[in-house]
């Protein structure tokens, strides 16, 4: 009684904003990063929640570095992934975001969604394979800090997509990568997001079922970026049948 289709089995689990709340620690180091991009620039309209959900949430980090600026009309040459955080490129900017965001999960550690890993737990308990699938380069750390590694049988996280150079969400490949880690097709999997870039990664792979967790109140953007059905917490699946 998880809220699934009969034929999956396997979970494929976003890190931010599903598993753990360090989506506001993501979104802080983003708008300070930003704003002083802008600023620089003589660029007063700040960096918004809008802003984050439309070109940076559940993508690569570099991704939402270049999507991001594009909007706003700045072109910045790529760089190399050693820049400094004080440089004018790309790379530079998005070392400037990890360097902040290292620094807020340092200062305020690393907190969960009791509902997620409750439901994270009954679905292992029921059988199903479980995976973490997130843009996230420090997956490994968030997940020890919050103490719920040993949950997951495989992690597809940034540094695996750089190594294997998969495309990164809204393109599917990193959750067919976790999918096929676990020996499964994409009908057998469901995946769990809270990014609109996310769920359609979900709904491009044909997987079996998309879950939408809706933490900032995009409901009906979830629903049409392909999720199958939307909910605010994962405690709400326990019990329910698909």
């Amino acid at each position: 009684m998880l809220g699934l289709p009969a034929d999956v089995r396997a979970c494929l689990f976003d890190l931010d904003g599903v598993l753990t709340r360090t989506m506001e620690a993501h979104l802080a180091a983003w708008r300070a990063v930003f704003d002083e991009v802008l600023a620089e620039r003589g660029l007063a309209e700040p960096f918004t929640d809008a802003d984050y959900q439309a070109f940076v949430d559940g993508k690569p980090r570099m991704d939402g570095v270049r999507d991001f600026l594009a909007s706003r009309g700045i072109t910045l040459p790529e760089g190399s992934p050693a820049d400094p955080p004080t440089g004018q490129t790309i790379s530079a900017v998005g070392n400037r975001k990890n360097a902040r965001l290292l620094e807020q999960l340092r200062s305020h550690g690393v907190a969960v969604y009791d509902g997620s890993v409750q439901y994270v737990r009954a679905v292992r308990e029921a059988g199903y394979a479980t995976a973490v699938v997130t843009a996230s380069a420090n997956c490994a750390e968030v997940l020890a800090a919050a103490g719920i590694t040993d949950l997951f049988d495989t992690r597809v996280d940034g540094i695996v997509r750089a190594e294997r150079g998969l495309a990164g969400k809204p393109a599917p490949d990193t959750f067919l990568a976790a999918a096929a880690d676990l020996g499964l097709k994409p009908a057998a999997c469901a995946v769990f997001e809270d990014a609109l870039a996310g769920v359609a990664a979900g709904r491009a792979g044909d997987f079996a079922h998309v879950v939408g967790v809706d933490r900032l109140g995009q409901r009906d953007a979830l629903l049409q970026s392909g999720a199958d059905v939307v909910v605010d917490d994962l405690s709400e699946l326990l019990g329910e049948t698909a």
